[in-house]
């Protein structure tokens, strides 16, 4: 079916043939172009990863990542047809540049420290520094001074005028007091 038999308007045409383009030669539209398979270069898909996309991270919780951390080279062709014999003809330093060649870091080096307790421990303190000077700024240009009836003084004649008047004889105050001898009970 062409598209000049179709008789379809300009633009729909040209989405006609986008479509056609990217759809290819399967029929389907590009996955590996929506999975991101085009975006790695020519690095080896190893594994599934963390949810099926072609993305490379170290995290210890997550050890086999989808691709591998480098692309191959001559030198890394090589190593690869090399190891495929007896592991014991390999040298330590080939062995790591096989591991590097498929990972970033090794355990070690992803669980070592950071550092980066200091900085979150520096930002907790100046927030902290600043509330409390904010506090204390607040409290002498802004916040006038406290009522009279915050003072012990008036909670004290505030109680004694409680139990003078009965206030909640059942389960308040004025049940704990003995008016008969003018004492608190025991």
């Amino acid at each position: 079916m062409s598209l000049q038999v179709l008789h379809l308007p300009k633009g729909m045409k040209a989405m006609l043939l986008v479509r056609k383009k990217m759809m290819g030669s399967i029929g389907t539209v590009g996955c590996n172009e929506y999975h991101g398979r085009s975006k790695i270069g020519k690095r080896e898909v190893v594994g599934f990863g963390l949810n099926g996309s072609f993305t490379y991270f170290d995290a210890p919780d997550i050890p086999m990542p989808a691709i591998r951390f480098r692309e191959p080279n001559t030198e890394i062709t090589a190593l690869r047809e090399k190891e495929k014999g007896n592991w014991k003809e390999l040298t330590v330093d080939e062995k790591k540049k096989l591991y590097r060649y498929s990972f970033c870091r090794t355990y070690a080096e992803m669980e070592a420290p950071t550092g980066e307790w200091k900085s979150i421990t520096a930002g907790v303190l100046a927030i902290v520094a600043s509330a409390f000077w904010l506090y204390v700024l607040l409290k002498k240009y802004v916040y006038g001074p406290m009522p009279e009836s915050t003072s012990l003084e008036w909670r004290k004649k505030q109680r004694d005028w409680m139990i003078l008047w009965k206030v909640n004889p059942i389960e308040g105050i004025s049940s704990k007091y003995d008016y008969e001898n003018n004492k608190w009970k025991d």
